[in-house]
């Protein structure tokens, strides 16, 4: 038997084998066995021999050396390009075997390479140093993380926090920060960093944080005055602080924390228990800061002992108490569109937003609020993609007076022509700068960047150049003026920009503070702190790569003067 099976494999083996000659020499005869290729041009004998540059971090202007290998042949039909700006050659000292150019003023960190007759020759990357630098003494090694394991975890970081000590708390939608959490004890989307970057719990317990809904953390404000004063308002999407009980998930999307990160709750006594063998149901624990929201809180700000909410959402909810079990609660629901002002208890404050006719707010904006900011005097200024806010024409920008209402003092004239994603204020400057896809604000020309005064009217002298390859999801001025843009651009005007650049307060690039290379990812938020040789800056948010570096979400940058 088995001597049969033998002969029966060789015999398919030699009928395996001669059909596969039979289709080659058939595959000959047609001539498809000759290289496709040929007839087309031969590469150039031209190589790099220098696989790094000498020094390692160069300087834009700087004049430097490579050795090559066959350039003689094309010495006067060749270019060579700096992270794809052109440099200059110096020709009396570039030979068959030496190349010898300047750094562009205007060149960033990338690879070098030289063009010859439609064909490109890769050589070393080129490290241009300048006037931004990643924080080398910065200590977040691992950052944000989300160990979920889903496929689809996100570990961004939306908000920073400055404290009076000199910490930070970071608030997100991670559930891991420097690998210090577990399975039984995540970092529920907040955590508390020190001055220098390193993660610290000294001080604060924010036990598990965050859970239920998206167990996200959008927004952290610190309550600076009043009888509140030292503690923390949070907002974002989220039922749950320190808590996977089901019955304990009583928040809605807005919480008030401790000084030391703890939940503001109180003890209820004599609660309706329909379980009175359960004696313990007798009481309950509930938050002290009752309000709440029916979706996500995007943004949260705190004036004059009063919290402003503003996010995605349709009603306000306060819990109430005297027909709420220890299992169930029970709710009172008001229609407040989007932006809503409650007390330091919680309730809401019905002189805000509010009909009292119609008993619940005006129409809102007939799109989507994507980032808001408040000025000194309590006026809140909202962007996004809307085009009206309580029916009034109000293209992707518009200002709040103290009662809701639309200010028409707010000089932003027409706005935005498409969507503004950004929005911050600089008190120093006195200026707002808002970022996103429109190409003109108020009848200016402006390409994803526009620099407003504080009334919202046009900067004059700010003039921006053309954004091309994606868009700008991200500005912020610093003290000095100038202006840190990101999103997913390529090109700014004719210079290449690679998701990140800084501009002059003019519109013009900062010259030696574009020396950096590719950016990935999405900022949120930024913090900046003015030191000896000029600031430093944290950056938050969905921060894939900078530079060469992995974030993790999180990066410090030194902007010298």
């Amino acid at each position: 038997m088995l001597t049969n099976i033998k002969y029966k494999f060789k015999l398919f083996l030699f009928w395996a084998i001669c059909l596969t000659t039979a289709f080659v020499s058939c595959k000959k005869e047609k001539g498809l066995g000759e290289d496709p290729y040929a007839g087309g041009k031969k590469p150039l004998d031209l190589t790099f021999i220098s696989k790094t540059i000498e020094p390692d971090v160069v300087n834009a202007g700087d004049v430097l050396t490579v050795r090559v290998k066959g350039l003689s042949k094309y010495i006067n039909d060749f270019k060579v390009y700096v992270n794809e700006i052109e440099a200059e050659v110096v020709t009396g000292s570039t030979n068959d075997t030496t190349l010898t150019f300047k750094v562009p003023l205007t060149a960033s960190t990338g690879s070098m390479w030289i063009t010859s007759q439609g064909q490109s020759f890769f050589g070393p990357i080129v490290k241009v140093g300048g006037k931004v630098s990643v924080d080398a003494s910065w200590k977040v090694i691992n950052g944000a993380t989300n160990n979920n394991n889903n496929g689809f975890s996100l570990s961004t970081i939306y908000d920073i926090e400055a404290l009076p000590g000199g910490n930070y708390f970071l608030g997100g939608a991670f559930n891991d920060f420097e690998l210090n959490g577990t399975e039984k004890l995540p970092i529920g989307g907040i955590a508390q960093i020190l001055g220098n970057g390193a993660y610290s719990t000294s001080g604060v317990n924010f036990g598990k944080g965050a859970g239920g809904a998206d167990k996200s953390i959008y927004s952290i404000t610190r309550i600076p005055t009043g009888s509140q004063a030292g503690k923390y308002i949070i907002g974002g999407s989220f039922t749950s602080f320190n808590s996977t009980r089901i019955n304990r998930q009583t928040l809605n999307n807005v919480a008030r924390l401790n000084t030391n990160g703890t939940l503001d709750s109180l003890i209820l006594r004599d609660v309706i228990n329909p379980k009175p063998q359960e004696t313990y149901k007798n009481g309950d624990t509930v938050a002290a800061f009752n309000a709440g929201v029916d979706g996500f809180v995007r943004k949260t700000f705190v004036f004059n002992e009063q919290v402003y909410l503003v996010g995605n959402f349709n009603n306000y909810k306060r819990m109430y108490l005297p027909n709420s079990s220890y299992d169930e609660k029970v709710y009172d629901y008001t229609r407040m569109r989007q932006v809503v002002r409650v007390n330091m208890d919680g309730t809401m404050d019905s002189t805000f937003h509010y009909n009292k006719s119609t008993r619940q707010s005006a129409i809102g904006a007939n799109g989507v609020i994507l980032d808001a900011m408040m000025q000194n005097d309590g006026k809140l200024i909202l962007v996004g993609t809307f085009s009206t806010f309580n029916g009034t024409q109000a293209n992707r920008i518009v200002r709040l007076n103290l009662d809701g209402s639309v200010d028409n003092s707010f000089n932003a004239g027409s706005g935005a022509n498409s969507d503004i994603i950004s929005i911050r204020y600089n008190a120093n400057t006195n200026k707002i700068v808002v970022g996103g896809t429109f190409t003109s604000f108020n009848g200016k020309a402006a390409s994803g960047i526009n620099l407003l005064n504080a009334d919202g009217s046009n900067v004059t002298t700010f003039t921006g150049q053309p954004i091309t390859g994606g868009i700008t999801n991200f500005v912020g001025q610093l003290n000095n003026g100038k202006i840190i843009v990101s999103g997913s651009f390529n090109k700014y005007g004719d210079y290449l920009r690679q998701g990140f650049m800084v501009l002059e307060a003019n519109g013009q690039l900062a010259v030696g503070y574009n020396n950096t290379g590719g950016f990935q990812g999405a900022i949120y938020d930024m913090v900046e702190t003015t030191i000896a040789t000029g600031s430093q800056v944290i950056l938050v948010g969905d921060i894939l790569r900078f530079n060469g570096t992995l974030p993790h979400n999180i990066i410090r940058l030194n902007f010298a003067n």
